[in-house]
């Protein structure tokens, strides 16, 4: 289906649960050259209210603001996209920021291809971070078509923040699963793709995508286990066939090796050398990096060695 005047109305979703950036993410959004139809601020929560409302209030009646107990972001956007009637949803955190021809270019491509479900775009590390500066599509790249299984093998990687969707189409596989308190993205992502939405990516850095300590998905360890508990639900509760099963398995071994190698980190650092083994030991199972095994034979033969090697890289690459 095309564009039309029905459908064509364009909705900017913003869960909130803290509004220290909440004032540049709602700027970006009024700064587009294509400025969406409605915008909402879904509060989930927030244990400072007023600060979420010092921030809308700029904006007077142009922003929408909803107000829940703390749900959840996936629950935010479910309440986002209920109110409003509007036929494309975009996605922003509260975190990052919109570039200036985001919408512009993202309806563009749904105008140049209507069959399209979902596009997302590529965007730009900010924060306090290593990363800043680099692209996301340089960390978590996106390979080749857009399909249930290149999801699932993280061949091709959604940012959240660059997605406009059909708000059908959301709404087809039931919105965000309130029952994950992370990753609900990836999930509804992997359930659109299983009822046969058709999804897309351009290269172009539209987004500003915010790193920081307080993110959910901060640590090495938070991101690795947020893909993997929706990998390990998927494999529980969607039908899939043998070539789709044998791929997010394998998939899900390297994640379970990653885990482990991250857990032998984290116990090497607290200087817990024979739980360090046995975490270096599983990883070796699932992932067989020749870093990893050296760091296991190494906590045999010099382990306090090993660990003042450890710390002083970790404290290089903090620096």
């Amino acid at each position: 289906m095309g564009l039309t005047p029905a459908n064509g109305r364009v909705a900017a979703i913003i869960p909130v649960f803290g509004a220290r950036f909440l004032a540049q993410a709602l700027e970006s959004v009024f700064f587009q050259s294509h400025p969406p139809d409605d915008v909402i601020v879904v509060d989930d929560g927030s244990p400072d209210p007023q600060a979420v409302r010092r921030a809308v209030a700029p904006y007077g009646d142009r922003v929408r603001l909803v107000r829940q107990n703390n749900q959840g972001a996936g629950a935010a956007r479910n309440a986002g996209i209920a109110a409003t009637s509007a036929g494309f949803i975009a996605f922003l955190d509260a975190d990052d920021r919109w570039l200036p021809h985001f919408i512009l270019e993202q309806i563009g491509t749904f105008e140049a291809e209507p069959e399209l479900d979902l596009v997302y775009a590529d965007g730009l590390y900010v924060g306090h971070t290593p990363l800043a500066g680099r692209r996301f599509m340089s960390v978590c790249p996106s390979d080749g078509r857009v399909t249930l299984e290149s999801l699932v093998a993280q061949q091709c990687t959604v940012l959240l923040s660059s997605v406009v969707a059909r708000r059908d189409a959301i709404l087809s596989v039931g919105g965000f699963d309130t029952t994950l308190r992370r990753g609900q993205d990836f999930d509804l992502w992997i359930r659109m793709a299983r009822r046969g939405a058709r999804m897309q990516y351009q290269r172009k850095v539209l987004t500003l995508h915010r790193r920081h300590e307080d993110a959910l998905s901060g640590t090495p360890l938070n991101q690795i286990e947020r893909p993997l508990a929706v990998l390990r639900k998927t494999a529980a509760t969607m039908p899939l066939t043998e070539r789709e099963r044998s791929i997010l398995q394998r998939r899900m071994r390297a994640l379970e090796g990653d885990l482990a190698r991250e857990r032998g980190k984290e116990l090497l650092r607290r200087g817990e050398f024979i739980e360090a083994r046995r975490a270096f030991a599983e990883a070796c199972r699932d992932i067989g990096a020749w870093k990893t095994h050296a760091a296991r034979l190494g906590l045999y033969v010099a382990p306090h060695l090993i660990r003042r090697l450890y710390l002083t890289r970790v404290a290089i690459s903090a620096s």
